[in-house]
């Protein structure tokens, strides 16, 4: 064979070898790839910070949930989170601080939202989350009864929702309002077995120590206070903690994805933290997050993925949860709320104060949780009752709304009585006069 043959012969053979050179090159440099991924270590995160939702961006413009623990806390570096939520501003990614001991996640609002972020963050490679402290913190709908807008609870039971509802126009005369256990006949009838049967729980029982030791930290921080605030606060007459500026206390959250509004649903909310906690539990706070974090969060510490003794929720109050006396319900909910940046002024003021708490003694703290001894009985802002003038006024508003007609007939016959009074006494007067003149006359 000519050397022109053999030149010729080998080019082809080579033609021939290479698109499996090119299939081995390929293998080769995915196997590598999947081999750093699987061999990487996983950042070691002392703290996961969880809000669900964010007014713009993550920083730069008018400060939402999020922003606050971004910029304050230094959370610069970007992570992407591919099954993240797809909010109207973009998907927003995770973000950690330098160090990569601090994580951020914005979740989105609802519970099924906070459920997959949560166990899409939990199962994440990158992360270990074994020791991490999560504190899941965001703004929420408080109970006039316990407190005021900007107030900070932290929680020590989240109750969820599952339930059965009978529509309010068609509920029997006696019972409260349309809400009933899953399990039940009526509203308040307890549970004859274990609260917590399978999938149709509502009670998520935090570690009650460190809400405790959380609460010791942060009791005495000045939330600050606006002139807005103070007049909108001063119409909830006769509930005293309505009215006071913002404070933090104990408070245990109610979490439903209806956005519920109204003296009779606040009365049902508190019933219902009632009945799951057997008593144990205060409502304090509305939100629609909270007991899809903790299916997610129990879950995965069955799997060992994260540890749900080191789990904090704290919720600030950015609205009540009913109407000041003199309002209907939908004047109520239909109004603006303003107030969502004093909320996250207050999650961030509380939260940080705890994160970095545990930080600076993470030697410790990374072995051991930090708790505080139980407080005996409810601290002094935890569901307190109106005042007895204030209770007459609720009960009388309640009472008058949507009966126009009737208080105005109720005027009208009041009045007719009146002067039907008026001219029968002014009568009685005219014709007893002759007969005292003429029995005085007979005297004489």
């Amino acid at each position: 064979m000519s050397n022109g043959m053999t030149l010729h012969h080998l080019r082809m053979k080579n033609v021939q070898r290479t698109p499996s050179f090119c299939v081995l090159v390929c293998l080769a440099v995915l196997a590598t790839t999947v081999c750093a991924q699987t061999t990487a270590k996983p950042w070691p995160i002392r703290a996961v910070v969880i809000v669900t939702s964010e007014v713009g961006k993550d920083t730069g413009d008018a400060p939402g949930e999020y922003q606050f623990w971004v910029e304050r806390e230094h959370l610069d570096e970007v992570l992407q989170f591919p099954g993240g939520p797809n909010l109207p501003e973009g998907q927003h990614p995770l973000r950690t601080n330098r160090a990569h001991t601090i994580l951020g996640m914005l979740s989105g609002a609802t519970m099924t939202n906070a459920t997959a972020s949560m166990m899409l963050l939990g199962l994440d490679p990158r992360f270990d989350l074994s020791h991490g402290y999560i504190l899941i913190n965001g703004a929420a709908g408080v109970d006039p009864r316990w407190g005021s807008i900007g107030s900070a609870a932290w929680a020590r039971y989240v109750i969820g929702d599952v339930a059965r509802e009978i529509d309010g126009r068609e509920i029997p005369r006696e019972w409260p309002y349309g809400w009933l256990p899953i399990w039940a006949r009526t509203p308040h009838q307890r549970n004859p077995h274990s609260p917590r049967r399978g999938d149709l729980s509502n009670l998520y029982p935090l570690n009650e120590k460190l809400a405790n030791w959380a609460y010791e930290q942060t009791r005495d921080i000045n939330l600050g206070d606006d002139p807005e605030l103070k007049a909108f606060r001063a119409k909830y007459v006769g509930y005293p903690n309505a009215q006071r500026p913002p404070f933090v206390s104990l408070g245990d959250t109610f979490a439903s994805d209806v956005f519920w509004h109204g003296g009779t649903m606040t009365h049902f909310a508190e019933d219902w933290v009632r009945l799951w906690t057997d008593g144990k539990g205060v409502f304090a706070m509305t939100d629609m997050d909270d007991a899809g974090f903790m299916t997610a969060i129990e879950r995965l510490g069955r799997m060992h993925r994260v540890d749900p003794r080191r789990v904090m929720v704290l919720r600030t109050a950015s609205n009540y949860s009913m109407q000041p006396p003199g309002q209907n319900a939908i004047q109520s909910l239909t109004r603006g709320y303003s107030n969502g940046r004093v909320a996250a002024e207050s999650a961030w003021l509380c939260g940080s104060t705890v994160l970095h708490r545990i930080l600076a003694d993470w030697p410790n703290t990374y072995e051991h949780v930090p708790e505080a001894a139980s407080i005996s009985g409810r601290t002094e802002s935890s569901a307190a009752k109106p005042s007895t003038a204030g209770k007459f006024r609720e009960l009388w508003f309640e009472y008058a709304r949507g009966r126009t007609r009737e208080l105005l007939f109720l005027f009208a016959a009041f009045v007719a009585g009146l002067l039907l009074g008026i001219a029968l006494n002014r009568r009685i007067l005219r014709t007893s006069r002759p007969n005292r003149s003429k029995a005085e006359r007979a005297g004489d």
